[in-house]
């Protein structure tokens, strides 16, 4: 049967995970990857800028990598041994255990790594319009980290609120132009 579908218009992708954490879990993306964000949601790194630039100790994404394009990859710090914080850019730990995380009520089934994971799917195009809204809500929220540090750090001073900056890359601000 011919492809009936408009030319230049994207077709969903149909996405299958099977790494540690989530066996046989499908996803569609319906958004061309890097776009169609919702308004409010404006990160200033791509998931690919986040791993090169050093976030999560290494260790996020060392066991997922089929689910995400290979260039996010290529100059990503990453440590599939174990947690390192040397890795991330800040060189301190500014991340909770996933243990924390869950018995908080952060975490839902389609993402079990949390926000990050939610971001790199989000990203590539997949749309969940009410996890979408919470995980949107939540990053906005972060936002008061990034007005601490304007309010008690000298511009461009990486020393001032280190594990505060570096929290804030691991959610998609650029914490360095702070």
């Amino acid at each position: 049967m011919p492809d009936r579908s408009e030319p230049g218009v994207a077709r969903p992708r149909i996405v299958t995970v099977n790494d540690r954490m989530q066996q046989g879990y499908t996803y569609t993306c319906v958004a061309p990857p890097g776009q169609e964000f919702d308004p409010e949601f404006q990160p200033e790194l791509t998931p690919a800028e986040m791993l090169e630039l050093g976030v999560f100790g290494g260790k996020y994404m060392t066991d997922c990598r089929d689910e995400f394009p290979e260039d996010w990859f290529t100059n990503a710090k990453l440590s599939p041994e174990g947690f390192d914080k040397r890795l991330n850019y800040f060189g301190v730990n500014a991340s909770s255990p996933l243990a924390e995380w869950q018995a908080k009520g952060w975490i839902y089934p389609d993402d079990p790594r949390g926000w990050f994971q939610w971001y790199c799917r989000y990203f590539m195009g997949r749309r969940l319009p009410q996890e979408d809204r919470r995980q949107i809500r939540r990053w906005k929220a972060f936002a008061r980290h990034a007005a601490q540090v304007r309010k008690h750090c000298e511009p461009g001073d990486p020393f001032c609120r280190p594990r505060q900056r570096q929290a804030l890359l691991q959610w998609a601000y650029d914490s360095r132009m702070i």
